[in-house]
């Protein structure tokens, strides 16, 4: 039962995951806890999958275990979504009832405008990242019908995160540093901005 204060001024709701049943949920939990969530706002569970499905404690916190004005705090984004399509749709329900998202080890906090940057950045980079996807199919078709059908595949280009992408620019990296990070051209990361009309840091903040 919440006190009626919390109506008001709003809970913090803790989730915490683990990818297998052999890892120890403490560290997050002890995290969360020293963050202000109380115990009886902690989800948790050890579950493994880049999808939603068969995780629901998350499910229960989405459905029924936050309102308007709470805050979900996990230690990380990959506790809480394996996918840039998983984390939009959980921010996506978060936004429609009233709720913000913080995380510990990560510069993300909807509470502060650039908190809601971010999350702003993140659904322009799920869309490009569809339409990389696209591409590097009609790309991989291509390629194998000019090898022909005895030519060996010579292996994928790398794959482009649009989630690690906006991260890492939202932590201060500029393109340069962030294609580095991610082993992909530069190019590539220009491109996601320029489809979008952002305008990428071209020099490094201050730590």
């Amino acid at each position: 039962m919440r006190h009626l204060e919390s109506l008001f001024m709003g809970e913090l709701i803790g989730y915490a995951r683990v990818s297998s049943k052999g890892q120890n949920l403490q560290s997050q939990i002890d995290a969360l806890t020293d963050a202000g969530v109380q115990q009886e706002h902690l989800y948790c569970e050890k579950v493994s999958g880049t999808t939603r499905a068969g995780r629901t404690e998350l499910e229960d916190l989405l459905s029924r275990g936050i309102r308007k004005g709470d805050t979900v705090v996990c230690v990380r984004l990959d506790r809480l979504a394996r996918s840039t399509r998983d984390l939009l749709q959980i921010a996506e329900t978060l936004e429609d009832k009233g709720v913000h998202l913080r995380c510990l080890e990560q510069p993300i906090d909807t509470t502060t405008p650039e908190g809601r940057l971010f999350f702003t950045m993140l659904a322009a980079f799920g869309q490009f990242e569809t339409e990389i996807r696209k591409e590097r199919q009609r790309e991989g078709i291509e390629a194998a019908k000019a090898r022909g059908p005895q030519s060996p595949f010579k292996g994928r280009p790398a794959s482009i995160d649009a989630q690690k992408i906006a991260l890492l620019h939202q932590q201060g990296m500029t393109p340069t540093e962030i294609a580095k990070e991610l082993g992909i051209a530069r190019s590539s990361v220009y491109r996601l901005f320029s489809k979008r009309g952002a305008a990428p840091k071209t020099t490094q903040y201050a730590r």
